[in-house]
């Protein structure tokens, strides 16, 4: 069969010892073996998931045509490393093989993580509990078995399973033993352990200075290598580590949490292991919130001439690991509506185009390479709609069906280079021309049967992202003399009053409410008693001003749409005192989703041409927990906890205001109150199946220039 090709093809050298290499450490350099001798390679890497829209990742949906498109696509990026944090399916190893086989010239390398009882360390608290121990190690024997195309693996829920007979050996670059981990287990481990600080194995071993969880690492380390010798190769060895355990001290994080215990890779030698060791780290430059706070990062400035604390920390760490390699394995900003932290340099946690996205991915990973790292590796490959972010989590209900939409307020789920983009993306553009309204299938979209002054037609359709509306009206929109509000009722409650709508009076209250006009002006808001954000972080916790009119129905009060980017933290959790941050995510960016467009904008809401105005909105900023199964929040509930409601649909109130008169010119004024109720709803099934496609974001492009620009690998030639 085809895996059984001859793998002499891949050039190795074999040690005094017999064993094979094409990859070791050298000084603070990663070495390959080409053309008979040892030459530096530099890793462009990219870390690679595990799933795809409307899947979790232990229901490995990817097939081996994906891998094979997506690696071509990796490799013509510029990208030499894949990184995969856990057991792919045999399709992985399979297609990486055959594409290397079939490829001219330089090979695609992967990294192979090996996945830590994560859940459990963070419940135990304890390492070195048997259950933990045994798990790891089984799963370390199952990593090296796969990657060498000798095991078979049983189905289990949640895990890869099948025949692995593709030797993939000869294309890795490396071992990555473990997660992130949770400071507080580390700690406890330290703590209950203090006795078993020494680990001497038979390819690493511990020094003098190392703590018991270190040991306990060291010994898993110790395994890989023992597990992959069996195989008569040997590979760099290196383990998970990220900012909140690092070695260094950080004076100016505000959480104790983040800066309490060290895990520290200088801890760890190499007792006989020719492939060498090296360090990495994942390293975002908004997290932990030291990278804004700490004053000894606020030193050194870039290029450009501003202050970088990323850069800053990137020196201090390598300054650390002198004599031995350091390489960032995890880095990079999501393009997102929704941001979670805030960064350095405008470097936050979201709240970025794609062309965003790209730039400030491309000056991080030029930034690794000047700190003299022996690489980086962006993440992430692909978007995953089922990532939850902390700020958006509880709003998302039910839990278990995040797969089968994309919340574009969620930060986590829009990492990736190669957007998953929902069903209308590129059908419905976003360009104030109603042409691809005309052409969409009946079944569809939907027309709205309104009787409302200014307004010849107002038609609506959905998909997996967002609500879309065209209104075509009975003359030119003029922003200057006019705004345009839609407001939308999607549940009982709200407003039935607004200085918005002038004197007029509604039967049913709206939930939210759209507004365009001027730039500054065009947002959603959202009814004050309805408002997720204060009755939450409000309400709930305290940390919000609340002003009880406001929590009232019918309040008439419509608020900025915010997410929460930094809780309020006093002593004895923080250092000092930090008030509540919080960002606005409801503005509504006018311009085209037009890929093809030079000006293609991936935030842009609206656009408006002559009579034309299109719209698309994002399901939570509507108010939404689940479009899937209709669900949307519920005005009851109290606490911590949110409740929701299955809605008949979304009911949509245009209405003009004439700047000059300051009243609406399109709802009847008049004393009985505007029926609502009434009003035609947009409705649709609920669905379990999702349809989608992939496009190479802006940001690809942009990081695929420094890729190839940056100092080349000697197989790049």
């Amino acid at each position: 069969m085809w895996w059984f090709w001859d793998i002499s093809r891949v050039e190795s050298m074999e040690t005094a010892s017999g064993f094979q290499m094409k990859f070791r450490t050298t000084g603070d350099q990663i070495e390959i073996y080409q053309d008979q001798k040892w030459q530096p390679f530099f890793v462009k890497g990219v870390n690679l998931g595990a799933s795809l829209p409307g899947h979790y990742p232990g229901e490995l949906p990817i097939k081996k045509e994906d891998y094979l498109r997506w690696f071509a696509m990796i490799d013509e990026m510029g990208a030499n490393v894949i990184r995969v944090y856990t057991i792919h399916p045999p399709e992985f190893y399979e297609a990486l093989v055959s594409y290397n086989h079939k490829k001219e010239g330089a090979p695609l390398y992967f990294m192979q993580g090996i996945w830590s009882p994560e859940e459990l360390l963070i419940e135990k608290k304890d390492a070195y509990l048997p259950e933990i121990r045994e798990a790891f190690r089984h799963e370390i024997q199952d990593a090296v078995g796969v990657v060498y195309g000798d095991i078979t693996l049983p189905e289990k829920q949640g895990k890869a399973s099948g025949k692995y007979r593709a030797n993939a050996g000869p294309y890795l670059i490396g071992w990555h033993t473990g997660t992130e981990w949770d400071p507080v287990m580390v700690q406890n481990t330290n703590k209950l352990h203090a006795k078993s600080a020494s680990y001497q194995g038979v390819h690493f071993r511990t020094t003098d200075k190392s703590t018991a969880f270190e040991t306990w690492l060291t010994e898993m380390v110790d395994t890989v290598a023992q597990e992959e010798s069996k195989h008569g190769w040997q590979h760099p060895m290196t383990f998970t580590n990220w900012v909140t355990t690092d070695p260094l001290s950080h004076p100016g994080e505000p959480i104790y949490q983040e800066d309490l215990v060290s895990v520290d890779p200088t801890h760890i030698q190499v007792a006989s292991w020719d492939a060498g060791y090296f360090a990495s780290y994942h390293v975002y430059p908004y997290y932990p919130d030291f990278f804004r706070h700490d004053p000894a990062l606020q030193q050194m400035k870039n290029d450009a001439g501003e202050i970088d604390t990323y850069k800053a920390y990137l020196r201090q760490l390598k300054a650390y690991h002198k004599d031995m390699p350091i390489m960032v394995t995890e880095f990079g900003v999501p393009a997102s509506w929704g941001t979670a932290h805030l960064g350095n340099l405008g470097r936050d946690q979201g709240g970025h185009t794609e062309k965003e996205q790209g730039e400030i991915n491309a000056a991080l990973m030029r930034e690794i390479g000047e700190e003299g790292y022996a690489g980086g590796i962006v993440f992430a490959w692909q978007d995953e709609w089922f990532k939850k972010t902390w700020n958006t989590m509880r709003f998302e209900l039910p839990e278990d069906r995040r797969s089968f939409w994309i919340n574009v307020l969620t930060n986590e789920s829009l990492f990736g280079l190669l957007g998953m983009y929902p069903n209308k993306d590129g059908v419905l553009n976003i360009d104030g021309d109603r042409s691809d309204w005309d052409k969409m299938q009946p079944e569809e979209k939907q027309r709205l049967d309104l009787a409302v002054p200014g307004f010849e037609e107002i038609w609506m359709a959905h998909d997996e992202g967002y609500v879309y509306l065209m209104a075509q009206l009975d003359h030119s929109f003029d922003s200057e003399k006019e705004k345009l509000y839609f407001g939308v009722d999607t549940t009982p409650g709200g407003n039935r009053h607004a200085p918005e709508l002038g004197g007029v009076t509604l039967d049913e209250g709206l939930e939210t409410l759209i507004s365009l006009g001027k730039d500054e002006e065009s947002e959603i808001s959202i009814a004050s008693n309805y408002d997720f954000h204060t009755r939450l972080y409000g309400k709930a916790y305290g940390m919000l001003p609340v002003k009880e009119e406001e929590m009232r129905d019918d309040s008439g009060v419509f608020k900025p749409w915010k997410l929460a980017v930094g809780l309020e933290m006093e002593p004895p959790d923080s250092k000092k005192y930090y008030p509540m941050e919080e960002v606005g995510v409801g503005k509504l960016a006018r311009g085209t989703t037009d890929s093809e467009d030079a000006s293609y904008n991936s935030m842009a809401a609206w656009q408006v041409k002559g009579k034309v105005v299109e719209m698309r909105v994002p399901w939570m900023l509507l108010g939404f927990t689940d479009p899937s199964s209709l669900a949307v929040m519920s005005y009851q509930g109290e606490g911590k906890t949110f409740k929701t409601a299955t809605t008949k649909g979304i009911r949509i109130l245009p209405w003009f205001v004439d700047r000059a008169k300051a009243q609406t010119t399109s709802l009847p004024q008049e004393s009985a109150p505007f029926r609502v109720s009434e009003l035609p709803i947009y409705s649709w099934p609920t669905w379990e199946q999702v349809r989608y496609h992939e496009r190479k974001k802006q940001s690809y492009s942009i990081l695929q220039k420094t890729y190839r620009d940056m100092k080349p690998s000697i197989l790049q030639k």
